[in-house]
């Protein structure tokens, strides 16, 4: 008897060991992820926040939009991103779905002496020719016409543009093919493009560290990056003739009408709205899973992390000036979960 109770003291202490070993076992859960630029400050500052809060970790690699599809794709990573959203055929071929998290601006900087943020205005067509290389100073007597107020220097224009495959770049350059037929006969849209004229920098990081550097240099980065290093950027010409400042208001304002329900694969594209108030070069960055999942644990995680993302960082997004998904997308895109993400052929997502 004696002997009996001593096996059930030690097999109530080895479940409670357990029991306890429980939380700590799903707080050291670590989720992967990889790929766009655009949305790395306000990833990295939602991912510090949730580990502080639940102790699971995201390890995001911030690679850009190209290298986030091909990692995703060889399954090297448990989530994807890129902001340009792939086809419905390519998400089949990958057994992948896509949701847009968060959205954003695409905004042109500049390092022009007494140019200070704001201060420059440009028509679609002038910022086309810029990057095409057919306008190569800034007094040239287009921007001056555009800036009759403003005393431009006789100075070189240098373009900075993405030298990685790059969903910045894809919005930057969707934008241009549908403003400028030059552009789009000559350049066209994709992640990676061969330019006309200037100098590539590697990530969000590497072309506003290449404006910064370069005296007449003008480049194209998300919003955050050009807030973080207090870059000048332009007053930009809209699709309704206004000039507007990239803000969260204008972003959003892009954003206004997308009709995310009816877009097979979430597949939207944000630029040249409509609106008076609307930023012309808006974009969504969108998050690339896996349907069949390996580990059930490891997906759970993940989703819950992304279902916190919408539910609890909107504010340190909009501190950013990132844009938040409205709830009506949310619920859309949580359901989509539940239908599509199994791991061993059963729902994950059950909230």
């Amino acid at each position: 008897m004696r002997n009996g109770m001593t096996i059930l003291k030690s097999l109530a202490a080895a479940l409670a060991g357990l029991v306890l070993a429980t939380p700590a076992l799903a707080a050291s859960v670590t989720i992967n992820g990889a790929g766009a630029t655009f949305p790395y400050p306000v990833y990295s500052q939602w991912a510090y926040a949730y580990q502080k809060e639940t102790g699971t970790q995201i390890n995001y690699q911030s690679i850009g939009s190209g290298g986030g599809i091909k990692q995703i794709k060889a399954g090297t990573v448990d989530f994807g991103a890129s902001d340009a959203p792939l086809e419905v055929e390519e998400l089949k071929a990958g057994g992948l779905i896509q949701f847009p998290l968060v959205m954003g601006g695409v905004v042109p900087v500049l390092n022009v002496e007494g140019v200070k943020p704001g201060d420059l205005r440009l028509s679609p067509e002038l910022l086309a020719d810029i990057f095409l290389g057919k306008i190569t100073k800034w007094d040239d007597p287009r921007i001056k016409a555009e800036n009759p107020s403003l005393k431009l220097p006789a100075q070189g224009i240098t373009p900075v543009y993405r030298s990685d495959g790059s969903g910045t770049t894809w919005i930057f350059t969707n934008y241009l093919t549908k403003v400028s037929p030059d552009w789009a006969k000559t350049v066209g849209n994709d992640k990676a493009v061969q330019w006309p004229a200037g100098v590539g920098g590697k990530g969000n990081e590497g072309v506003a560290a290449y404006v910064q550097r370069i005296k007449g240099a003008v480049g194209y980065v998300e919003y955050a990056y050009a807030l973080q290093n207090k870059m000048s950027h332009v007053l930009l010409k809209n699709r309704a003739g206004s000039y507007v400042a990239p803000t969260a208001e204008t972003f959003q304002a892009a954003a206004a009408n997308a009709d995310w329900a009816s877009a097979p694969g979430y597949y939207v594209v944000l630029t040249d709205q409509p609106g008076k108030e609307s930023w012309p070069i808006t974009g969504a960055s969108f998050i690339l899973l896996h349907k069949e999942q390996r580990k059930a644990d490891v997906a759970q995680a993940m989703l819950s992390f992304f279902d916190w993302c919408y539910r609890n960082g909107n504010q340190s997004a909009l501190n950013l000036h990132y844009v938040p998904m409205p709830e009506k997308v949310v619920a859309l895109v949580e359901a989509t979960w539940a239908k599509e993400i199994r791991a061993g052929g059963q729902p994950v997502w059950k909230k």
